[in-house]
């Protein structure tokens, strides 16, 4: 069984290193970055709805939780990848990789090309994580079952209506120059990072059982932490609030003195 696995994690993984090879000549020949987080959505995506369904030898196939896991994994990957292939379309370039370029200088392609490679482990390590949810042999819809279905809906819902009020706010013309401060982004800076690591929140509870039933289900933990880390801490709120620094200096310090970086919560007179 071990061996099983394994050869399906290093397929996934070989598949996943393939995409964001694809993602980084997609880049270099366009020019425009936005194309490197679409390649990784639907990449991550894949792997984890098929991971999620790949039969395993204790568990009759298939099981009510594999179905649920590999539906929240692909209604994931679909509304993000969507949003942001929307989003793609219309603009230049992503600033947050266009300023990573362009501190890298003549190295910029090779270790661009490295970048997208850890990117690749990182959509493998989430794409695991999903697995191990569809692998718990517990019978649905336990009460943690039940929390993290309420979980997953709202960060979708959530970041969804945050994506919405983002984009009607960019269509207005005196919006040029300003900063989003309606809505969601009223309450958080980034409120669609926080709802999209509410959903990744959804898996350990599906894959963890206090009953011993399933000990590798306390690994879909490092999902929501690693989601975190990364949006908190390395590749989402540090570069793109440097971005709006520079652009918007003023206007985001005071946007900043008032609202909450990551988690909803009134903002501060």
């Amino acid at each position: 069984m071990a061996t099983g696995i394994l050869a399906d994690l290093l397929a996934a993984g070989i598949a996943l290193s393939a995409a964001m090879a694809c993602a980084w000549q997609v880049q270099r020949v366009s020019g425009n970055s936005g194309w490197i987080d679409i390649f990784w959505t639907f990449g991550t995506g894949a792997a984890a709805v098929l991971l999620a369904l790949l039969p395993a030898d204790e568990m009759e196939w298939p099981q009510a939780r594999q179905g649920l896991v590999a539906g929240f994994a692909a209604a994931w990957s679909m509304r993000l990848g969507l949003h942001i292939l929307a989003r793609t379309r219309t603009t230049a370039d992503d600033p947050r990789y266009r300023d990573m370029i362009l501190q890298w200088g003549v190295h910029a392609p090779a270790r661009l090309f490295w970048h997208l490679q850890i990117q690749a482990v990182v959509g493998l390590l989430l794409a695991s994580c999903v697995m191990l949810a569809a692998r718990n042999p517990a019978t649905l819809f336990r009460l943690q079952d039940i929390a993290a279905i309420f979980l997953f809906l709202t960060g979708m819902i959530g970041e969804t209506i945050a994506d919405a009020q983002l984009y009607a706010f960019k269509q207005k013309a005196q919006s040029r120059g300003e900063i989003c401060d309606i809505g969601l982004w009223r309450w958080s800076r980034h409120p669609n990072y926080f709802f999209e690591w509410l959903c990744w929140l959804a898996y350990p509870l599906l894959a963890i059982d206090f009953d011993g039933g399933h000990p590798l289900g306390f690994l879909a933990v490092l999902a929501p932490l690693c989601i975190y880390w990364l949006l908190v801490y390395v590749s989402g709120i540090p570069p793109l609030e440097a971005h709006m620094l520079r652009t918007r200096k003023a206007k985001f310090n005071a946007y900043r003195q008032r609202t909450n970086a990551f988690f909803p919560w009134p903002p501060r007179r």
